[in-house]
């Protein structure tokens, strides 16, 4: 039996779904993926959106940012990209005789990196600070970025010329990594009837919450939804499991396991319950650690993906009776 919801997780639901409705004003049929990158930005995640050219990264993210009154960087990633370009530098002002840091872009509440597998490794490793820590060091000094902070990055998964991977440490910053895929039919023809609506473009949005109220959300997701000792026993469990299968070489770290933690609570309070589910767990496993995973050469070769893996798991691991409230 589901239990009642909370004023507080009755709260959460009403503003998560009202930002996914805004969003999906312009990001037709794509309801699922929509509440996946809601449910990072509330798990104080980043999210790695993969897939073809044309297929609305770009615009998913956009939509996201200009549903939140907070602010708004974009960095357009290419081979001259340098790190100081992203975090920012500090400059000697003649006039005071003082040394004055000049913050990057990625002193904005949300930063949209499109394109990141383009720039050098070298600027790419710029992030990991940032994402991990949530501040830059400069010449000694520690700058915070603001509350709430995350990283919106795209890629392309078919043109891979002149780009660089992103290193396993750098795609373990991400919470999340999904792909938007191709539309339905009705909703590709609902795009194509909206091109000549205002509402076709994300900058027609306008903002449903502020910086303030996702941080007071962020918090409350946290604070509000139980975990039963037999929930926190399976998920660890089928963390655990992606380590042993033999055709993983390097399994889910224990990031993995809050990671996935922290995206289950926001699951269950934007479905107003006060108590997170096995359903949770299984939800989220794929995007949460599918990307986390490194297969073993014989296993890429023949066509298995970390989702495979996830999936594998899912159906392997019990689910003990006690992790239902």
């Amino acid at each position: 039996m589901t239990p009642p919801p909370t004023d507080a997780t009755a709260r959460f639901a009403e503003s998560f779904h009202a930002l996914a409705d805004n969003i999906e004003r312009v990001v037709k049929g794509k309801r699922d993926i929509v509440e996946l990158a809601l449910t990072c930005l509330f798990s104080e995640g980043h999210l790695l959106i993969e897939d073809v050219p044309g297929t609305g990264k770009t615009t998913l993210a956009r939509c996201l940012a200009a549903s939140i009154e907070a602010d708004f960087a974009r960095v357009q990633f290419t081979p001259d990209l340098l790190p100081s370009d992203i975090t920012g530098v500090t400059v000697y002002r003649q006039n005071t005789e003082v040394f004055e840091f000049l913050p990057g872009p990625v002193f904005a509440h949300i930063v949209l990196g499109d394109e990141i597998n383009r720039a050098s490794p070298r600027t790419q490793s710029a992030l990991l600070e940032v994402m991990e820590e949530r501040h830059v060091t400069a010449d000694g000094t520690t700058h915070p970025v603001p509350r709430p902070f995350m990283v919106l990055a795209t890629q392309n998964s078919v043109d891979m010329g002149g780009t660089y991977p992103l290193p396993e440490a750098q795609l373990d910053r991400f919470l999340m990594r999904i792909t938007v895929g191709y539309p339905d039919h009705a909703s590709e023809v609902a795009v194509l009837k909206d091109l000549k609506e205002a509402g076709a473009d994300p900058q027609s949005l306008t903002p449903v919450a502020t910086a303030q109220e996702v941080a007071e959300l962020i918090a409350l997701a946290a604070a509000e939804v139980q975990v039963a000792d037999a929930l926190y026993d399976y998920l660890v469990r089928v963390v655990a499991a992606t380590r042993a299968l033999p055709d993983v070489r390097l399994g889910a770290s224990p990031r993995g396991s809050v990671a996935l933690l922290r995206a289950v609570r926001v699951r269950a309070a934007s479905r107003a319950r006060p108590y997170a589910f096995p359903e949770d767990v299984k939800a989220l496993a794929g995007p949460v650690l599918a990307h986390r995973l490194i297969l073993t050469p014989e296993a890429e070769l023949s066509g298995r993906t970390g989702a495979d893996v996830i999936e594998e798991v899912l159906t392997t691991v019990p689910v003990d009776s006690g992790a239902r409230v």
